[in-house]
């Protein structure tokens, strides 16, 4: 019988199932992070229980980490204590840690796959519903709630109910202008914040093919924006490439035999999927939200859709709301729409390639005055190695901050936050009220279009500055 790529991986880590469909299923790889693991390990504590697999689990702090003069500590007191709390944590626990001054800390998502920690054909959990990113390698990865994270390290093993299976075809060629970000921005513009409900959802098709697996980790990090348990993209030569020597995948024979397993991961001819969407790539442009959900997007040269011509009310209320809380007006162009703050980082974009595409369009240009803009490396690796190639003096010299690694102004759980009233050009992954600060709007974009926004101080096509 043919199978799906998330058919083949649920049924190869299935333990138990229930008639009512109630399953236990192994996992391979736990991620760990300050925020929901606390009340996990205390649960473990009054249990008298040990972590099932430590070296199955690792751990790093990152959503509380102060991103500027780290030296000096974390001065907010509730996110000193999360971060002081996951150091005691993981040293009683023998958990391998990425600590806040290690070099290799950096945002969970994005130090899984550096690492080689993160592979195809596994199951692979963290308490952070953008989990979802490593499913980029053939694998099955997703968010759990802290209830979930203590079961997971007392038996490395979860409660679930199998999803159904869902495709998203993306046929034809993207412009060369269009990035990941856009595309997938575009994808979610599509089917909706609830189109891939009770799905995990396997991204194929041409647009895929050669795309890098920096640009398939932001298509998978923003599955869980469309409604989907997670995303998945098949393994292939690039995931292959990409993986290789990394510190924690296999070496030698077993680098081989990995390999030739992970090539039989991919989904077979005629395997049956619950849902397909076929999405036409030359009809996506570059794309940005102008509202408070991450299916009310725009193209860059579009404008801000007009409620009087919903016929369906609750639509129509929905875009009302979101273009009052936006500041904006129906039929503004958003090329228009001026910003006061540029943020580029997170586990959607905020790795080597994406601060390369950033820098490539703020070299030898300025700020704009009235502007304040961040760039935050996914990973004290990523800052070297963006070091190590000039980009942190391109951005320092443009007027950009140049910060350490950590989530930042993604969720404002740490000190990078927005003002109320502030508008930011964001290459994070959500852009609800008050997502990045109490007030604040948020403005979902590729790093291409924030690095443009930055120069200008409005939404701005990225052609229109080079």
């Amino acid at each position: 019988m043919s199978k799906t790529l998330y058919d083949k991986i649920w049924q190869s880590h299935l333990i138990n199932e229930q008639d009512d469909g109630t399953s236990l299923i192994y996992i391979d790889r736990h991620l760990v992070h300050e925020v929901t693991s606390p009340q996990a390990f205390e649960g473990l504590r009054l249990s008298n229980r040990k972590v099932n697999s430590p070296k199955r689990t690792l751990a790093v702090a990152d959503h509380n980490v102060p991103t500027l003069d780290r030296e000096l500590g974390i001065k907010e007191e509730d996110s000193r204590i999360q971060v002081e709390e996951l150091d005691k944590n993981v040293e009683e626990f023998q958990i391998p840690y990425f600590n806040m001054n290690d070099t290799r800390q950096g945002i969970v998502h994005v130090i899984g796959p550096e690492q080689g920690f993160t592979q195809p054909g596994m199951t692979i959990v963290c308490g952070d519903s953008h989990t979802a990113t490593h499913g980029a390698f053939g694998s099955l990865a997703f968010g759990i709630g802290t209830s979930e994270v203590e079961h997971v390290l007392a038996t490395q093993t979860l409660i679930q109910k199998k999803a159904m299976n869902m495709l998203v075809n993306i046929n034809g060629n993207l412009d060369k202008i269009v990035t990941s970000k856009d595309l997938i921005l575009y994808i979610i513009g599509k089917i909706g914040t609830a189109g891939g409900t009770g799905c995990v959802i396997e991204y194929s098709g041409n647009a895929l093919k050669n795309m890098s697996m920096e640009s398939r980790m932001t298509i998978c990090n923003m599955s869980i924006e469309a409604g989907a348990r997670a995303g998945m993209i098949a393994p292939d030569d690039i995931t292959f490439n990409y993986l290789y020597e990394k510190p924690m995948a296999p070496k030698n024979e077993d680098w081989d035999k990995a390999v030739n397993w992970w090539k039989t991961l991919p989904s077979d001819s005629g395997a049956k999927f619950d849902k397909i969407v076929d999405i036409d790539a030359t009809k996506v442009t570059q794309t940005v939200t102008w509202g408070t959900s991450p299916e009310e997007v725009v193209s860059i040269d579009g404008t801000v859709p007009n409620p009087d011509k919903i016929s369906d009310e609750v639509k129509q209320n929905k875009i009302k709301r979101s273009i009052e809380y936006m500041g904006l007006f129906a039929g503004q162009k958003i090329s228009d729409v001026e910003i006061n703050t540029v943020f580029i980082g997170s586990c959607t974009n905020s790795r080597i390639e994406d601060i390369r595409s950033a820098a490539e369009i703020i070299k030898g240009k300025k700020v704009n005055k009235n502007v304040r803009a961040m760039i935050v490396p996914g990973s004290g690796l990523v800052k070297k190695q963006a070091e190590e190639e000039g980009l942190d003096e391109i951005f320092k010299n443009s007027g950009f901050e140049w910060r350490e690694p950590g989530c930042s102004m993604c969720l404002a759980m740490n000190a990078d936050k927005l003002n109320e009233g502030d508008r930011c050009a964001s290459t994070s992954n959500r852009n609800f009220e008050g997502r990045q600060g109490k007030g604040g709007r948020t403005h979902l974009v590729s790093p291409e279009i924030a690095a443009a926004s930055a120069i200008t101080g409005k939404l701005t096509d990225p052609r229109d500055v080079v």
